[in-house]
């Protein structure tokens, strides 16, 4: 399971997590960061890395039953999650994948294949975090399982939803909400604060996902 154990009153909430975003983009090939360098495990033939220009910003959309957000993708702190997220967008990875796990307060999780917390796109990638990382409200950061080296990623990501969770700095930075944050605050009602697996009240599924570069 692609969780993190952390206890929260009443709950224990298990996920994984990230830190600060950034604007500017790092490619997979410019600045020498390969498939190759970036895949730590898996089958290596399944991952597509984008190639993020570093002069544009670059930035994904979720659109959902319950409404969009989008987030900036944070190239320059995780150039090999980044682009990993953004090639599985370019193949169309994420449509019709849930967010299979809600904790009001903490986060929402999705990106899951499997659809309850163990799948993945087949191989993993690795950015770890800086050390002043804060998971705080909007970040959008990946999740790993515990026994997995720090900022291991494979599809799972999350939105923190909590003002600041307190999350060690372990897991990689994927970006952060820069629109509809209260598309975010509504999916993160749809849980019970009582369900330590999180299990959502209400069926949200993302339609797509695209990539868009300005």
């Amino acid at each position: 399971m692609k969780r993190l154990a952390l206890l929260i009153p009443l709950v224990i909430l298990l996920v994984g997590c990230g830190g600060k975003s950034d604007t500017s983009g790092a490619s997979n090939t410019t600045e020498g960061t390969t498939t190759m360098d970036c895949v730590i495990g898996g089958d290596k033939s399944k991952a597509e890395l984008a190639n993020l220009d570093e002069s544009t910003t670059h930035e994904i959309v979720v659109d959902t039953n319950k409404g969009s957000f989008k987030f900036e993708l944070a190239t320059k702190t995780s150039p090999c999650t980044t682009a990993s997220i953004a090639g599985l967008v370019q193949k169309g990875f994420f449509d019709g994948l849930t967010f299979h796990r809600i904790v009001p307060g903490f986060v929402i999780q999705g990106g899951d294949p499997a659809g309850n917390g163990s799948g993945g796109p087949g191989y993993s990638t690795v950015d770890a975090p800086p050390k002043d990382t804060q998971y705080v409200k909007g970040l959008v950061a990946m999740a790993k399982a515990g026994n997995e080296p720090a900022g291991t990623s494979g599809s799972q990501f999350f939105v923190v939803t909590g003002a600041n969770v307190g999350l060690p700095p372990d897991y990689a930075v994927l970006g952060r909400v820069t629109e509809g944050l209260g598309v975010v605050e509504k999916i993160g009602a749809l849980g019970d604060p009582n369900n330590p697996n999180g299990t959502p009240t209400e069926r949200v599924e993302i339609k797509t996902m695209k990539l868009e570069t300005r």
